[in-house]
């Protein structure tokens, strides 16, 4: 006898019913068009960091807020705001970015 899956997403994670859903795009492509409005541009990172960017100045805490696993030999593990990609992804493009780099 097989045991009944609960159909409930993880904690940390958000799912929108469509009517909830269609506010949220709206809000978000308001608040786009208003940063673009001042010269901001979109920015999307990757969702998965290598563990030794994410964790490489914080540790402890951090840790306690990452889900992190094994794939191959990399150490993966998801971002949960956007501080360190954003750091990396200036780090690794700077001669090919203009200062001050306004993004949203």
């Amino acid at each position: 006898m097989k045991n009944k899956v609960s159909p409930k997403i993880m904690s940390g994670f958000m799912e929108l019913l469509p009517a909830e859903q269609i506010v949220f795009d709206q809000m978000k492509q308001i608040i786009e068009q208003t940063y673009q409005t001042y010269g901001f541009v979109s920015l999307d990172t990757p969702v998965m960091e290598l563990s030794e960017v994410l964790l490489a100045k914080a540790g402890g805490e951090t840790e306690k807020q990452i889900y992190r696993f094994q794939k191959g030999d990399a150490d993966i593990s998801l971002r949960f705001d956007l501080t360190v990609p954003l750091a990396r992804y200036v780090a690794a493009h700077q001669n090919d970015l203009a200062f001050p780099f306004r993004r949203c």
